[in-house]
């Protein structure tokens, strides 16, 4: 253990290679932290249990994870910050081996020093964005990829097209798993637009979301599943309607009606990506 891990982390503004981000200790769990940017809460990781997930969205996306068949995964996270998930993954399911893609290398050596994530066994973290990321991985190579990456808090446009589903595609194996952090507010018109891009390349997909988020009434997030195999659907909609997170399972019918009518994204599509409002973070 280094002296800066010895020591424990210390709270403040610090520079990364995208700006300042803010390191955060939650006042109520003694071993949580936040690493926030411009305001937005970006990663939330508690440093003695890291199978404790504050953020709804990644309950939810864990109860999909929960699902998968028994046993170590092979997976990649494109966006990292404080490696929320990929924390959880490596105590949930021991011998897991994980790839992280950040492209701020400030950022990532930040929560080296300060949110020991060299403990995190068979991690490895790539100073990569998430196209170049993917473009390096062999066919067929993961069981789960999680796209969760955000610049502040916008959803990276080239990360939700047609052309990088497709190399998503090519990377998971054929009973791999998509999970894909989508963030909209009122009319939910980018979020239609990211699943009917995502339904061209899978044939199976879900969606999880609060029923707040799912009726347009506040800004929020929904977390698609995709697969080229079938989806543990009767599971992922009991475990969601019954979990911390109370929150609905969108698929078949249901989904093809929330999509209805919704172009693909291409690469070069001018879209307006949705910005939460300001009181959304107080």
């Amino acid at each position: 253990m280094s002296r800066r891990e010895a020591q424990g982390p210390m709270p403040g503004r610090y520079p990364v290679t995208f700006g300042e981000v803010d390191l955060l200790r939650d006042l109520d769990r003694p071993s949580g932290w936040v690493v926030s940017s411009g305001g937005v809460p970006q990663s939330y990781v508690d440093l003695d249990d890291p199978t404790y997930l504050d953020f709804e969205y990644v309950q939810l996306m864990a109860l999909v994870i929960d699902l998968l068949d028994e046993g170590p995964l092979d997976a990649v996270h494109v966006g990292g910050c404080a490696c929320t998930l990929p924390r959880y993954v490596a105590a949930t399911r021991p011998g897991s081996r994980q790839l992280v893609a950040e492209p701020d290398g400030g950022l990532v050596q930040l929560v080296r020093d300060q949110l020991r994530l060299k403990s995190v066994p068979r991690l490895k973290v790539k100073i990569l964005d998430g196209r170049s990321a993917t473009a390096g991985l062999a066919d067929g190579s993961a069981d789960l990829l999680v796209l969760d990456a955000f610049s502040g808090a916008m959803m990276p446009l080239d990360l939700a097209t047609s052309e990088y589903m497709g190399e998503v595609a090519r990377v998971l194996r054929p009973s791999g798993t998509l999970l894909v952090n989508i963030a909209d507010g009122k009319g939910l018109a980018f979020a239609r637009r990211v699943l009917a891009t995502i339904g061209g390349t899978f044939r199976h997909v879900a969606m999880l979301a609060e029923p707040g988020v799912l009726r347009g009434r506040r800004f929020g997030n929904l977390i698609a599943a995709a697969s080229p195999a079938a989806l543990p659907l009767a599971g992922l909609t009991r475990r969601a309607a019954g979990g911390l997170t109370q929150a609905r399972c969108l698929h078949g019918e249901e989904l093809t009606r929330f999509v209805a009518g919704a172009p693909p994204l291409n690469d070069g599509d001018p879209v307006v990506v949705p910005v939460p409002p300001p009181a959304v973070f107080g």
